[in-house]
């Protein structure tokens, strides 16, 4: 299966130039959490994420309407493509313990988002019933990943109070 059969198609988009109080209406005007930056070739320039609005925010002196995308967001964004399999996805999701990949053409266009919400989505059922073959384990792997803490062994209440 690749990731053409599970990606998002439809996505909102902003530019560098865009604002962090713009970026955020995007985000709640289309339920999502992050936008790809697209630069004025149409080339991906980098994806903003949510929690990069609110690092930015927090961590500088400084209103949403003051900051600009380009300031805040990396220009060497993980991508994968239309055409690779979903387990190259979910490896680099992993890996890079990152929810969403921007999915780009041959020439570095835009073509959608896979997240991994889409895999769980898609996941092959434990009934052996044909909803997909996404594999199960691969993307709870992938999703167990993601969601550890960077020093979390096993610790199941982060929160607590030591």
């Amino acid at each position: 299966m690749t990731i053409r059969d599970v990606m998002t198609k439809q996505v909102t988009t902003c530019r560098p130039e865009t604002n962090l109080a713009a970026a955020s209406a995007l985000m709640w005007e289309n339920d999502c959490g992050a936008l790809p930056v697209l630069a004025e070739t149409g080339e991906l320039a980098g994806i903003l994420t949510d929690r990069d609005i609110c690092i930015a925010l927090g961590t500088r002196d400084a209103r949403a309407s003051e900051l600009m995308v380009r300031d805040v967001v990396g220009t060497h964004p993980l991508i994968c493509k239309s055409t690779d399999d979903i387990r190259a996805a979910l490896q680099t999701m992993r890996e890079a313990r990152i929810r969403r990949l921007p999915v780009v053409n041959e020439d570095g266009l835009l073509e959608g988002v896979v997240s991994i919400d889409d895999m769980v989505l898609s996941v092959q059922r434990g009934d052996g019933k044909a909803g997909s073959v996404v594999p199960y384990r691969e993307v709870a792997t992938a999703l167990q990943a993601i969601c550890t803490r960077s020093g979390d062994h096993g610790n199941s209440n982060q929160w607590a109070a030591a």
